[in-house]
């Protein structure tokens, strides 16, 4: 798997998005896209186009790739924090102002989708409409506004499509790792195997919260270090009742495992513990740090004002607020799972979308 160019993760969203918005806005007709299967009919047709959409509780991020040998090459990307899922924990629906901004986003999408001429495409959304009493009523309006079509993955479905966007990370020389992605309103945790051939997700869970739910819950703009070590017990206590469903501890306790994060929080962690001036996805994806590493920026983090995260220019204002719950839950992972290094992956859902995409392609015959 490869990518051209610079694409979205954490901080580096918001960059892109700026640029984004300078370009003609295009408004293509919504019967110029097969809504299902996601086959074009537009202007322009290439052999194959692939592209992966994923709709989460804060980001809506999307992918454009084609084949290439047995992975792909990404042509275009966007990214945009639209936080569809603000409020959901208290009022368990999406707010109004939450889906326009989403609508919005999705339409900029949808025109991406149209001018590159896509033919294999799968949209999905997480937890946050997953969640919401009022979630298929929105993607059902998100079609009609836009003619594109989301599948609302179950959790399982959405651990093994992170694990596939990034297990290539996971070091050859142990014998396991824990995948965990850290999202909004959820974190999933994959425990994983080395096997011949490939590597095996041996146990998974969800975890029924993220770093929108946590910052509504315990405040995000001003968290106290009394507040922060609360909320990271609480975590805590929530991952041991798990307990050890893979009968991996021992591989963890005897160092021969490691976490691979694939989340905004550990791409963050990463930029900020590089000192970058901006987002650069090609420092970050594949970064090696060790746990000390990742304790020193959280505490960097946790000592800052909403202005000063907001300052960092791998967090940004739209993510001051949420950092530092990523945070919390990341220190109650290693507590549980102690493992001296940490790798990082700008990679993910839409990789692991992109994948199974370029499989179907190629059992197609297509090129």
């Amino acid at each position: 798997m490869m990518s051209d160019g610079k694409r979205g993760g954490s901080a580096g969203g918001e960059d892109r998005q700026k640029r984004e918005e300078k370009r003609p806005n295009h408004k293509p007709s919504s019967k110029s896209r097969e809504k299902n299967s996601g086959s074009h009919r537009g202007r322009r047709r290439h052999s194959v186009r692939l592209a992966a959409l994923d709709l989460g509780t804060n980001n809506c991020r999307l992918l454009i790739a084609s084949p290439h040998r047995r992975g792909f090459r990404i042509v275009d990307a966007f990214s945009r924090i639209v936080r569809l899922g603000e409020g959901l924990s208290q009022s368990g629906v999406l707010s109004d102002a939450a889906m326009d901004r989403t609508i919005a986003a999705l339409k900029v999408c949808a025109d991406k989708i149209d001018r590159r001429g896509v033919t294999h495409m799968r949209c999905i959304a997480t937890q946050a409409c997953r969640g919401a009493d009022n979630g298929a009523e929105f993607l059902n309006r998100v079609t009609q506004e836009t003619g594109l079509k989301f599948d609302i993955i179950t959790t399982e479905e959405e651990a093994r499509l992170a694990v596939a966007g990034c297990a290539d990370l996971l070091d050859e020389d142990v014998e396991a790792g824990l995948v965990f992605d850290i999202g909004g309103g959820s974190t999933e945790l994959s425990w994983v195997r080395r096997r011949a051939g490939g590597t095996e997700i041996t146990a998974w869970t969800s975890l029924p919260f993220g770093v929108v739910s946590i910052a509504e819950k315990w405040g995000g703009h001003e968290m106290s270090a009394e507040t922060y070590a609360a909320v990271v017990e609480d975590v805590r206590k929530s991952v041991a009742e798990i307990g050890d469903p893979a009968s991996l501890k021992d591989v963890f306790e005897n160092d021969k495992a490691h976490l691979l994060g694939t989340s905004g929080t550990v791409t963050s962690i990463a930029g900020v513990h590089l000192e970058l001036a901006r987002y650069r996805r090609d420092r970050v994806d594949g970064l090696w740090l060790t746990i000390d590493d990742a304790k020193a920026v959280t505490s960097k983090l946790c000592a800052m004002s909403f202005p000063e995260r907001a300052a960092e220019p791998c967090i940004g204002e739209e993510r001051a607020d949420l950092v530092v719950s990523g945070c919390a839950i990341l220190e109650a992972l290693q507590a549980e799972w102690p493992a001296r290094r940490i790798r990082v992956a700008d990679r993910g859902l839409r990789e692991g979308v992109l994948a199974d995409l370029a499989r179907q392609a190629r059992k197609s015959g297509k090129r």
